[in-house]
């Protein structure tokens, strides 16, 4: 179960951690001070809801289905490995500072359009499902009908401590991503934790 859970814990933050338009717009929000816990919290709670689908509708379509396991757990183990192996490409190519990630147009002002603003990027960007229903889903069930609770379980953990940090923690620290090589450790990071995920998952098809 710990095992588990750590899994979906660092899996979750692997595929969590890089800047899209979802983390670039919470990140906005805590470098203006708008609605940030307003942000973080719609953010977090979509994730979770996500994460919880994939890991229950998911595990329970292929239960029974071996060839669907294998195939649906060697789809996702390519998935995880190619986003390690993209964030591996950014480590060792500088794609810019922070203002060169982070999209310009102005955040919202109020609470109803800051709750817009937040979900918009997290429920109409295919790659959150691809990554919290259908990725995550996938490598849940391979732990297991108890186990894939406890990897969910970690995968939720991992999104809402990612967005509290982002949302709270991006004044202090937007000085540090100001400078390429940060972006580039990150990225490095990312690609170590997909990667061995993915080998990991892989492996788990041969017990």
């Amino acid at each position: 179960m710990v095992l588990a859970a750590v899994a979906g814990l660092l899996t979750g933050a692997g595929l969590i951690v890089g800047i899209g338009p979802q983390n670039a717009m919470v990140l906005r929000a805590g470098f203006v001070g708008t609605h940030v816990a307003l942000v973080v919290a719609v953010c977090a709670a979509a994730d979770v809801a996500l994460i919880t689908t994939g890991v229950a509708g998911v595990g329970s379509a292929l239960a029974g289905h071996r060839w669907l396991v294998v195939t649906a757990t060697i789809a996702g183990a390519a998935y995880v490995i190619a986003f390690g192996v993209a964030s591996a490409r950014r480590a060792f190519v500088p794609s810019g500072s922070m203002d060169a990630r982070i999209p310009t147009p102005g955040l919202a002002v109020t609470r109803v359009a800051a709750v817009g603003a937040a979900l918009i990027p997290t429920l109409l960007n295919p790659h959150v499902y691809l990554d919290t229903v259908l990725t995550l889903g996938t490598i849940a069930h391979a732990h297991g009908p108890i186990g894939k609770w406890a990897f969910g379980a970690g995968a939720c953990l991992a999104s809402v401590i990612w967005f509290a940090a982002l949302g709270f923690g991006a004044a202090r620290f937007a000085p540090l991503f100001a400078r390429p090589r940060a972006w580039q450790v990150l990225d490095a990071v990312v690609a170590v934790v997909m990667i061995g995920c993915g080998v990991l998952l892989l492996a788990s098809l041969a017990g």
